[in-house]
């Protein structure tokens, strides 16, 4: 192939076909007619000798040589942005920008006052967009549809830039009038009431198994080490939520210690240390390679692990 023949806004054309899968949508995302779209598309297919995109009863379906393209034609462009990119640096004090960051209830909860506090003095014009990992999945992050991601993730796609945010042990939230606390141990940790609260990863979640140990996480995993159980009464995915159902004279909340901290003042609660090891959780920082060079992203990047060293 001739490299003379290439249009690059033909490979812009492409990349956003083959993730929309329609050419009305992808020429609304483009700015183009849908009949200058579908030229587009027919001078691809001579381009590449392929149909790239096979009208089905379900749609536009890619060909297997589409797919191929794909991630390379990703490559390209991403590769083109950096080359384009401006080299002026994001003055945060003065430029106005939106973020859109997914952040688990935990992160939410613990991290993002401390970040909003500090963006309210150093960066008055950046706006944030907080989406829950409910909202999210995995391709919004790849397209740069959202900026960053931040929450436990058991695993991560290859393409994804990741840092690690910090690392945090547990702690058990018992309410402060619970008999447990005259006698706190393993034997009587495990006799009492739970409630059981994550969200790693995005998307929607699935109901949980209360026998199905293995999927329970850090807590009963370590638990199980042991050859233990505990009996847990209440399922939740929301960390505030189970702070609040804490207060309860019967239950006992093991939750990473940055959230259990969020309680410290509360005189309805007490904060103890789990009478058995539990291993740490990392929590991590993840965004798309189509960012890395941005530097709004950089900047904002480097504030957030700031602000999270910050916290120790």
């Amino acid at each position: 192939m001739n490299i003379g023949r290439i249009d690059l806004n033909l490979l812009v054309y492409l990349d956003v076909l083959l993730r929309e899968q329609n050419v009305t949508k992808a020429a609304s995302q483009l700015g183009l007619s849908q009949p200058a779209l579908s030229n587009g598309l027919r001078r691809l297919r001579t381009l590449f000798d392929d149909p790239l995109l096979v009208r089905t009863s379900e749609g536009m379906i890619p060909t297997a040589r589409a797919l191929e393209l794909q991630p390379v034609i990703r490559d390209v462009l991403a590769q083109v942005d950096k080359a384009v990119q401006p080299q002026a640096a994001f003055n945060a004090a003065t430029d106005e920008h939106f973020f859109r960051i997914m952040a688990s209830d935990y992160a939410e909860s613990a991290l993002f006052p401390h970040v909003l506090h500090r963006l309210r003095e150093e960066a008055p014009g950046i706006v944030l967009d907080i989406m829950t990992p409910s909202d999210v999945r995995f391709l919004d992050v790849e397209q740069g549809k959202v900026d960053m991601a931040i929450n436990r993730f058991e695993s991560l796609p290859q393409s994804f830039h990741q840092k690690d945010i910090w690392s945090d042990g547990f702690s058990c939230l018992i309410g402060a009038d619970h008999p447990i606390l005259d006698d706190f141990s393993l034997d009587t940790y495990l006799a009492a009431s739970h409630i059981w609260v994550s969200k790693t990863g995005m998307g929607v979640g699935v109901g949980m198994n209360p026998h199905d140990v293995q999927h329970l996480g850090w807590v009963d995993e370590a638990l199980r080490n042991l050859g233990k159980q505990r009996r847990i009464t209440v399922f939740t995915r929301h960390y505030q939520a189970a702070m609040l159902l804490a207060e309860q004279n019967d239950l006992i909340v093991t939750l990473p210690s940055k959230a259990a901290e969020l309680q410290k003042n509360n005189p309805l609660v007490v904060i103890k240390k789990p009478p058995f090891a539990i291993p740490p959780i990392i929590l991590q920082m993840a965004w798309s390679s189509l960012l890395q060079h941005n530097p709004a992203h950089q900047w904002m990047r480097r504030f957030v692990v700031e602000v999270a060293d910050s916290l120790g």
